[in-house]
């Protein structure tokens, strides 16, 4: 038996376990296909004897433990080419036939997973609702009379209803983070160019992301991972140039004063002050910040000459079929046309001086918490004001690509009429990693359930943990163990605690004379044999183990430590001159304890 919401995680524990093979999974899949009662979330798919087919070549091939993601079915926003299956980015009249995948779907597809078919979405990506598509409006999967979000609809209701395990979205202005909102998921949007957009129908090609919507973090990080790395066909690709974040003693910048703007939901708005409670309790200080510069550059994205770049993507389609488009998605494109190139340089500029402005806002805090929008709307609301709901909806959203953000979206709760409210966690580029990783814990601490169901725990397999991964251990013996003084300045350079060990006997620890806050001074002395002494092993990005080896003052220096477990790192240690007039507090085993005597 299948969950109802199929995740990543639990289908390679079935694989493993052999109690259920691809084929299976694909037959449930059709199952639920035929099944569901939402028309509008497909354009196109694969026929069901043909994924029968990939399905049984799959389990031929075998290889299942060196394919990540051997077996997982996934969906794909039909603005991303897959070859077999039209791409009409919503708009019968656009459809052309690729002749290949997309990079980011050849990456999935050999890493195993199997590809069912394009999903629906606001035309040409030009929305965040999920109502301008010619193929119907996808629904809240917790109430049909509310929006999907968008302008990835399709992809987040085909894995909220338990359709798919993942799904691709793209997301310029917050496309892939309003739909998980408003359907319980995660999405994932990547620092820009992280994941090649080869493939993809462009929105504003120089700042489009290809997004994750998944069940949780822990699998929509995973994909991202198997779909990152430059590729020659897109110019704008980069490769990562990974950005550590503090996990622990981390500071977040919230909403305050006039910046809290919820649109008269005051359910959404609890919601949003406890995430920032869950937050604290995860080890993360609050700040309030002032919103109103990113909120302005946000007002560059559809405000601005970057609605130009929405026309240079289709305009020989524009000036030739502009009366086969939605209307709202013509209007928007169509204004392009008053833009000119002084316009847009105004606009570089006056994004640059936003920048500054931030700028100032990020030196208080490591990550943002927004609300992912500020409510929820209804078909018929949307419909009736399809331009300024849809500018509500990207509030919180439309600055993070203007301004080479990273973010996650994460589910919050629910209102008392069950619908989803959402939260984001914002950091700069190339903080994917970290941020996953807090937004994992953000996501557990709510328990919501997984997409519909509101009663699924996530699963344990799925948990992320920092990555160890090019970290220089550290090795510290005194002020800068957990929980003292000093330890925040390793937290805040992304420094991760390795392991908490012994030294050698022969190492002796003193506590230097008139240093405040005191320190200590660890020396090694050969024939001596002691009690071996406590220290922490802490793991630091090159770039911060180099800073803070720098700054280390005399008589302290970096020399390597042998520890009680055969293994040896850089740690701090004493000049012997220094020692003189300094006490002798080896037999406490360690600073912590002779602390803890001095307090006693």
């Amino acid at each position: 038996m299948l969950p109802d919401i199929l995740d990543i995680s639990t289908l390679k524990a079935g694989y493993a376990a052999g109690t259920v093979t691809p084929l299976d999974v694909i037959e449930e899949v059709i199952r639920r296909l035929h099944a569901g009662t939402d028309p509008a979330v497909w354009i196109s798919r694969f026929a069901d004897d043909d994924l029968r087919a990939a399905a049984r070549a799959l389990m031929a091939e075998g290889g299942r433990e060196a394919r990540p993601l051997w077996g997982i079915p996934f969906a794909v926003k039909d603005n991303i080419d897959v070859k077999g299956l039209a791409t009409t980015a919503a708009c019968p009249a656009f459809a052309y036939a690729p002749q290949r995948d997309a990079a980011t779907v050849a990456r999935l597809k050999a890493a195993g997973a199997l590809v069912i078919g394009k999903t629906n979405l606001d035309q040409f990506a030009t929305g965040l609702n999920g109502t301008r598509s010619p193929y119907g409006a996808p629904r809240s999967v917790f109430n049909p009379d509310y929006v999907s979000g968008g302008s990835s609809s399709g992809s987040a209701v085909a894995v909220a209803s338990g359709q798919v395990a993942f799904a691709l979205g793209t997301d310029t202005a917050g496309s892939g983070r309003v739909p998980a909102a408003f359907n319980n998921l995660v999405g994932v949007k990547p620092t820009k160019g992280l994941m090649p957009n080869t493939g993809l129908v462009p929105a504003c090609r120089s700042i489009d992301c290809i997004s994750v919507l998944g069940a949780t973090a822990g699998d929509a990080t995973l994909v991202r991972q198997i779909m990152q790395g430059e590729d020659e066909g897109d110019v704008y690709s980069r490769a990562a140039a990974p950005r550590p974040l503090p996990l622990a003693g981390f500071r977040f910048g919230v909403l305050s004063g006039k910046e809290r703007v919820f649109a008269g939901d005051t359910e959404a708005e609890a919601l949003y002050d406890a995430a920032a409670a869950r937050l604290t309790a995860l080890g993360g200080t609050m700040v309030a910040i002032n919103y109103a510069p990113f909120r302005d550059c946000a007002s560059l994205l559809y405000g601005g000459p970057w609605v130009a770049e929405r026309l240079a993507a289709v305009q020989t389609f524009f000036d030739a079929h502009a009366d086969d488009m939605d209307a709202t998605v013509r209007t928007i494109i169509e204004g392009a046309r008053q833009f000119s190139a002084v316009d847009a340089f105004c606009g570089a500029y006056a994004l640059e001086a936003y920048r500054k402005a931030t700028d100032a806002e990020w030196a208080k805090m490591d990550v943002m918490l927004l609300p992912t929008a500020p409510r929820i709307t209804t078909v018929a609301e949307m419909r009736a004001d399809p331009i300024g709901l849809n500018a509500m909806l990207g509030r919180y959203t439309n600055f993070v690509n203007l301004l080479d953000c990273c973010a996650v979206a994460v589910p919050s709760g629910f209102r008392a009429d069950g619908l989803p409210v959402g939260v984001t966690l914002v950091a700069p580029a190339f903080c994917d990693d970290d941020l996953a990783v807090l937004a994992d814990r953000l996501h557990r601490a709510a328990a919501t359930g997984l997409g519909h169901d509101r009663a699924a725990a996530i699963p344990e397999q799925a948990r992320l943990a920092p990555s160890r991964e090019g970290l220089v251990p550290l090795v510290v013996v005194g002020a800068h163990l957990t929980g003292m003084p000093l330890n925040p300045e390793l937290t805040r350079a992304g420094g991760v605690l390795l392991k908490a060990c012994r030294t050698t006997p022969d190492y002796q620890l003193y506590a230097l004379p008139g240093t405040l806050p005191p320190k200590p001074g660890l020396i090694r002395t050969p024939g001596f044999s002691g009690p071996g002494l406590e220290v922490e092993v802490w793991g630091l990005p090159p770039a911060a183990f180099g800073a803070f080896v720098a700054a280390i003052p005399a008589p302290l220096g970096i020399g390597k430590i042998s520890l009680d477990d055969g293994t040896s790192a850089s740690g701090f240690l004493c000049e012997a001159h220094a020692l003189a007039q300094a006490e002798d507090i080896t037999a406490f085993g360690g600073w912590r304890a002779w602390r803890a005597r001095g307090a006693a």
